[in-house]
């Protein structure tokens, strides 16, 4: 196929996946444009077979570790994890909307982190409406945190995130010292949001707190926590000793998934429902789509704009260029894109990609799809999101969290060095 034919179709082809992704026509699955479009681009010769065959070699690792960790998280929300949370939320906030959010970033921050940002959105944002609403509080600063929170809060390990999972295998580094590197930024990135949150939503916060329903106490599920701690545990000895860390997701989901099934409280067809085979479908057509565009021409034009090296500056550019780059296409198409011309320059440099992708989204809705996925859980609870107001907080904490975030990378990799 003519060059100029090859990348006028890839690009046509990415902008309809994603639109269909963030649209969802029909409520149709995101794979069901995204797989045919990738069909569309190898039959064409739009990308080879060989690079198709590549991609697919190096997402499906990520693909079965992403299939893995969900299957942990929903296994988790059916052993009462996430209820014991906000009951543990609703006993310790005793009213107080700024405590309350206290406690929202941290056990957002925390879920995120370990068990990804699909649990925090799709599980954790349900359980804070819900302890909101048992408080007599507004809850929509609560609310707005689940879903900044499943960004910017996502640095921290290769499991928070598909984007890091896809990071972890460029920067070459281990398990234990790639969240030795993102731990400060990771901790500078929630401090910036909680702050800019604080004052952005004072009124809602200062407001009085209507009768409030008591919170009961709830049995902490130790299993499901125990297995969690293990399978952390297993993340740094699989790295340690050179296994993918996908083995310990799925050990970890096998444990529960073992224990759940013999109590009767799953069903093969829902652990099969929970590892969103669809999702994962589109996950890995939507990486050959993006290697097509690539390869005709995206990765050049990025080459000339894209800072090489790891000092401050050169480490601001790449994650402004890769915050800019996750607003306008997505971020998971964007990390795809920039992560080849990142890695040349070392592992500071994918580390800033990764900043860039991470909590730039905040800035739109389009960003993410997690963000995407908070706003149908949003509207299901009748909470109105308003764009004005979404935007306008996203140029508050955007700005501040990705300086922040990088300046404490720069610092990390200068003392513990990349």
């Amino acid at each position: 196929m003519n060059v100029s034919w090859a990348e006028a179709l890839s690009v046509v082809l990415l902008v309809v996946v994603l639109g269909c992704a963030v649209v969802r026509p029909f409520g149709w699955p995101e794979a069901v444009v995204a797989v045919p479009a990738a069909g569309v681009v190898v039959a064409t010769g739009a990308i080879s077979l060989e690079h198709a065959r590549a991609e697919a070699e190096r997402l499906g690792p990520v693909i079965g570790f992403l299939a893995a960790v969900l299957v942990l998280a929903q296994l988790c929300d059916d052993e009462g994890l996430f209820h014991a949370c906000g009951a543990w939320m609703a006993r310790t906030a005793q009213g107080r909307p700024r405590r309350l959010l206290f406690h929202v970033f941290a056990a957002a921050s925390l879920i995120t982190a370990v068990l990804s940002l699909d649990a925090t959105i799709v599980l954790l944002t349900p359980v804070v409406f819900a302890t909101a609403a048992r408080l007599g509080v507004r809850p929509k600063p609560h609310v707005y945190a689940c879903t900044h929170l499943s960004n910017s809060a996502s640095l921290l390990l290769p499991v928070s995130n598909l984007t890091n999972l896809l990071a972890f295998t460029a920067s070459g580094l281990s398990f234990t010292r790639f969240a030795a590197l993102m731990a400060l930024p990771w901790v500078v990135a929630i401090a910036v949001e909680f702050a800019v949150f604080r004052r952005f939503f004072a009124a809602d916060l200062d407001a009085v707190a209507a009768t409030p329903v008591a919170a009961g106490r709830r049995e902490v599920p130790t299993f499901a926590l125990a297995t969690v701690a293990g399978t952390l545990a297993g993340f740094v000895l699989t790295s340690a000793i050179g296994l993918d860390p996908a083995w310990a997701a799925l050990a970890g989901a096998l444990v529960l998934a073992v224990r759940a099934l013999a109590r009767r409280r799953t069903t093969p067809a829902a652990i099969a429902r929970a590892a969103a085979v669809p999702f994962l479908a589109f996950v890995l057509a939507l990486g050959i789509v993006v290697r097509a565009v690539v390869d005709n021409g995206l990765a050049d034009a990025l080459g000339k704009v894209i800072p090489s090296g790891t000092t401050l500056p050169a480490l601001l550019g790449v994650a402004a260029v890769a915050a800019v780059l996750a607003n306008v296409i997505n971020n998971l198409p964007a990390v795809l894109v920039l992560l080849p011309l990142a890695a040349p320059s070392g592992a500071g440099a994918v580390l800033a990609v990764l900043l860039g992708v991470n909590i730039g989204p905040n800035l739109t809705y389009a960003g993410s799809l997690a963000t995407l996925l908070w706003r149908r859980i949003v509207h299901r609870h009748e909470q109105e999101v308003n764009l004005g107001e979404f935007t306008r907080l996203g140029l508050l904490a955007v700005p501040a969290a990705l300086v922040g975030a990088v300046v404490a990378l720069w610092a990390s990799l200068t003392v513990v060095g990349g």
